[in-house]
């Protein structure tokens, strides 16, 4: 579904991303893990757009988008939800929502979608009039991760997902995440709590300073020494 081919992102000379490859097929949940400033986040950006790679190229679903714009990547069905969430304050949850089906100008359909989500985040429904920027943390995540979906992702996008909250709602996203996937999406997770990332994982692969240093499924990664020594606390 997913091929990443050597590549490379710089920041000015700084280069951030190494002639890194991986897949994602059809159906699987992958974890991208590593320390803080291994590249991570830089590849999901490279992926929707956000940066443009300095080398290699990124095909979807057999199309090479490697420089297509963020709005044509979204269109093909390769949907990002940012680290920290990146709601917009100001306006409601369902103003939030509502901006995530942008791209479907028929409301019959993006109606159908709200209530997939609302289904699936009985919490959104009910704050549905609420200013997004009250909701917790928690909730705040479910939001972005709502407004996603409203995009009818084939393959979603997920940044530090349970970075800041309390350990009731990371069980919960992660539940989430793997519902989300069960019910037909593709997932690429980076995740700085690697157990969960791990524990819910098809395969994964391990960055260190802009490179993919090991690779294998979500348990073998997790029985790995060297993983468990360097973010397992084993």
């Amino acid at each position: 579904m997913l091929n990443v081919n050597q590549l490379s992102v710089h920041y000015g000379m700084i280069q951030a991303v190494k002639e890194v490859s991986f897949n994602v097929q059809q159906g699987e949940i992958v974890s991208l893990i590593g320390a803080n400033g291994a590249g991570k986040t830089t590849i999901l950006r490279a992926l929707s757009g956000l940066v443009k790679p300095s080398q290699g190229t990124i095909s979807f679903e057999a199309q090479d988008i490697t420089k297509k714009q963020p709005e044509k990547i979204v269109a093909s069905g390769l949907v990002h939800v940012p680290e920290g969430r990146h709601i917009f304050p100001g306006m409601s949850v369902m103003e939030n929502l509502e901006l995530g089906a942008f791209l479907y100008r028929d409301r019959e359909e993006s109606q159908a979608i709200l209530k997939t989500v609302f289904a699936r985040f009985p919490v959104l429904a009910e704050r549905k009039n609420q200013d997004a920027a009250t909701l917790s943390g928690g909730e705040q995540q479910m939001l972005a991760m709502g407004r996603a979906l409203m995009s009818r992702p084939k393959l979603l996008l997920l940044d530090e997902p349970s970075m800041g909250l309390a350990p009731i709602f990371i069980k919960e996203i992660f539940s989430i995440i793997q519902e989300i996937n069960r019910q037909g999406t593709t997932v690429l997770l980076i995740e700085q709590n690697a157990k969960m990332a791990l524990s819910i994982a098809n395969r994964g692969y391990v960055l260190e300073t802009g490179k993919v240093v090991l690779e294998g499924t979500g348990a073998e990664l997790l029985e790995s020494s060297e993983v468990q020594k360097a973010y397992l606390g084993g």
